[in-house]
Order: structure tokens, then C-alpha cells, then sequence
């Protein structure tokens, strides 16, 4: 019987070696930042009660009303997929009462986010992003330096073409007094019934609409930031003053609402120039009454989600990628099954030091196995036989000039360190 091959999902985005080597120093280039400004990890389950989204994130946005992955489980609950992660993680902050300790709460995670859109390049149903959270405190020094965290991730990637785009969507009361000339303007134009309802729910997301017709009837729509409160408009100038202080190039886009309903105050955007239409490589924003909507305090947060997916499609686009062929720093070839015994004992010595050691497996003739360590990029390669058990001691090739050196067996990591640690300094 022959069965038929089982493909991955469309929309679906895997990453297999060498590429996925890639993926891994993106996303730890990413996460770096966070890590050396004091966020600690927060994991996090990857499908949720639905109601944390539909509350959360906004029945008027596209994530919600066309993109969640909803189901019901056997106890007949409404499950979703996540389709971001800062409803996640409030949801944990409160359940767990993090919010009654020290402030603010500042976490990072990373991992599969879910959206059914329509897949293109960048755009995947199965996505990856990095991202933190800083909750308890509303400072826009926090802001600031939430933005100089991204910032940092997409510089650790070597991205030059790239533009930080910054707005502030103001507190309650901006908000009110800019929705009542908002919904007026609205009101004159000839919209959908969805679109209708839309801006019934929230009239900001108008300014979201890609479609050329709507972009163009926006165009003189009231913009946010001039109804901003004395107190908006002082924090979002003092975000400016500490990002020019920290010499971090920004635009302000007065039109930039973003696609999640929980931002208010400072909200943020990098875009990068050589990714067509999917340019946005990551974002965030403050989202003051979140955790009160979610069952919990009223208490301010800020935070980001970054694109891994898409910061590396940026880091291919400006060849800023480290080589993604694997090399390794020592292959054994063992000959027979007494020097296998001792070559597994060797590598896991040696791996317990740092030496990245691989075994030849199968019992290869000798020329196909230096062949296998030849293909394996190994920077050094040792044949362990009948003769180096007895003797104790083993020729240490270097494979990108031949050069052979005797070393006994019980010396082999300390010579091998140092050869690494030279090799490392004179590159």
C-alpha cells in the first residue's frame, strides 16, 4: 500500500537547515536588547479563551472580524490560536497577580502567532514574532526606551533601511473630542455597510482601510494629534526629546493608528524600504486601559511585537546574514566498535567544554567517513582506530590546510581549545 504525501499547510512558513540557522541568529539578535535591559521571559500558551481576544484586541479590527483561528474544543468552549500577544500576556499578569508586585511588570516572549490571511511574502498564517511588555507605570521615558529596545534589535541585525515612524493616539479625553469631528466627517462620506459598521465600533480604524478609494476620501479626515490633551501632547514631546537624546531617528505619521484597538497614548512602527508592500518589520504602543477591560486594575502598559519572518526577509534584502553553513569543530571517525565506545565518551567530554563535536554513525568505510567530514565543514578531524587506543593518542587534522598534529587523547580538549581560541582572535 502506498500512501500519498502529507503537506505542511498553506500559508505555513518552516525554516529547515542551513536556512533555519538564519531564523535562530535573527531571532536572538532580536531578543538580545530586552534580555540586557532587565525583561525576563514570560511563556505563554498558543490558543486562548476567545473572549480574551474579541475583548481585547477590538470586534472592529480585521485580527478579530476575518483573521482568528476559532474553534470549539470538547468541552465545548470557544478556543482561538493567538493572533498577538500582549492580550496573553495581560491575561497572565492578572491571573497571576504580577500586577500587585514590583513595577512595572517587564516581560519578553517569543514564538507562533496565527492569523488566516491571504499568504504572500512576509505575510504568513503561521507567523513568529519577539516582543515585550512594560506594565504598571506610565512614564514616557518607558516609552522611549520600549522604542530604543526595537530599535537596538533591528541595529544588532546590521539594518540600515529601515524608518522608525512614531504618532500619539492621546488619552480618553483626545480621543473623545477628536471621535465627535471624526464620526461628523464620517458621516459625509459614501461607505459599505461593513465599513459602516466599522467606524460605528471605531471610526480610527478608517484611517487602517488599504483600499485606494478609502485612503483618498481620509485624506482630510481631522487627524488625532491635533485634538491632543495638554497632558498627551507634553508625554508624546518628551518621548521625542529622549529619543533624539539616545540619537534615534524617528518621522511622525499623524495618520498611523495601527491594526489592534487597545493602543492610546505613544504608538510606534519600524518600516523597512526593500520589502514591497509587507514593509512593516515591527511595533507597538501603550495601551492604558487594557488590563482594566481584561478583569483587571487600571493600570497603563507598553510594549512591541517584532516580525522575525520579515526582520529576516530585511536582513536578506541588505545581506546582513552570517554565513548559515553549519561547521562544527571536531569530527571523530571511530573504527569499530570499541573505538565507538571511546568516541562517544570523548565528544561528550569535549561538548561539555564548548567544542561542537560530531561522530561519524554507520560504520563507514574510512574514505566515505572523511568524505561525511569533509561535507560537515568540521574545522578539524581525528580517525580513532586500534592503533590510537593503544598508543593513546590521535592525529588532529586541521581541514583547511591539512596540517597534522600528534596529541595524546587525554590533552585533546585542552590543545583543542587553544587552537580554537587562536583561530577565533587572528579572524
Amino acid at each position: 500500500m502506498k500512501f500519498e504525501k502529507i503537506q505542511a499547510p498553506k500559508g505555513v512558513r518552516e525554516y529547515l537547515p542551513p536556512e533555519s540557522q538564519g531564523f535562530e541568529w535573527v531571532r536572538e539578535q532580536l531578543i538580545a536588547p530586552a534580555k540586557e535591559a532587565g525583561y525576563q521571559l514570560m511563556e505563554l500558551p498558543v490558543f486562548e479563551d476567545t473572549n480574551l481576544f474579541t475583548r481585547g484586541v477590538g470586534e472592529s479590527t480585521d485580527v478579530v472580524s476575518k483573521e482568528m483561528y476559532t474553534f470549539e474544543d470538547r468541552g465545548g468552549r470557544s478556543i482561538t490560536l493567538r493572533p498577538e500577544g500582549t492580550a496573553g500576556v495581560m491575561r497572565a499578569v492578572i491571573e497571576q497577580n504580577l500586577d500587585r508586585g514590583q513595577l512595572p511588570v517587564k516581560v519578553w516572549y517569543s514564538g507562533q502567532f496565527f492569523r488566516a490571511e491571504r499568504p504572500q511574502a512576509g505575510r504568513y498564517r503561521q507567523f513568529y514574532q519577539v516582543g515585550i511588555e512594560a506594565i504598571g507605570i506610565e512614564d514616557p521615558a518607558l516609552d522611549a526606551e520600549v522604542i530604543a529596545i526595537a530599535d537596538r534589535g533591528f541595529k544588532n541585525l546590521g539594518l540600515k533601511n529601515y524608518q522608525l515612524e512614531i504618532t500619539s493616539l492621546g488619552d480618553a479625553q483626545s480621543r473623545a473630542s477628536h471621535r465627535v469631528d471624526l464620526l461628523a466627517f464620517i458621516s459625509e462620506l459614501n461607505l459599505d455597510e461593513e465599513t459602516s459598521n466599522r467606524a460605528k465600533i471605531n471610526p480610527l480604524r478608517l484611517f487602517d482601510d488599504k483600499r485606494p478609494e478609502m485612503q483618498a476620501a481620509m485624506l482630510k479626515a481631522p487627524i488625532l494629534l491635533d485634538y491632543l490633551s495638554e497632558e498627551s501632547a507634553a508625554n508624546f514631546a518628551a518621548v521625542q526629546r529622549y529619543l533624539k537624546a539616545m540619537r534615534i531617528d524617528f518621522t511622525i505619521n499623524p495618520r498611523m493608528v495601527r491594526g489592534l484597538d487597545y493602543y492610546t497614548g505613544t504608538t510606534f512602527e519600524f518600516v523597512h524600504s526593500d520589502l514591497g508592500a509587507q514593509s512593516g518589520i515591527g511595533g507597538g504602543g501603550r495601551y492604558d486601559g487594557l488590563m482594566e477591560t481584561l478583569g483587571g486594575q487600571s493600570l497603563s502598559g507598553i510594549g512591541f511585537g517584532l516580525g522575525v519572518d520579515r526582520a529576516l526577509l530585511a536582513a536578506i534584502a541588505e545581506s546582513t546574514l552570517p554565513s548559515q553553513e553549519f561547521s562544527s569543530d571536531l569530527f571523530i571517525i571511530p573504527l569499530g566498535e570499541l573505538a565507538k565506545e571511546e568516541a562517544l565518551v570523548i565528544a561528550q567530554g569535549l561538548r561539555l567544554s564548548g567544542v561542537r563535536t560530531e561522530l561519524a554513525f554507520g560504520d563507514r568505510a574510512l574514505k566515505g567517513a572523511m568524505k561525511a567530514a569533509d561535507k560537515s565543514g568540521a574545522r578539524y578531524v581525528i580517525v580513532l582506530g586500534e592503533s590510537e587506543l593503544t598508543a593513546r593518542t590521535v592525529e588532529l587534522k586541521r581541514m583547511s590546510d591539512g596540517v597534522v598534529t600528534s596529541i595524546k587523547i587525554d590533552q585533546l580538549q585542552n590543545e583543542l581549545s587553544r587552537a580554537l581560541s587562536l583561530s577565533s582572535n587572528s579572524q
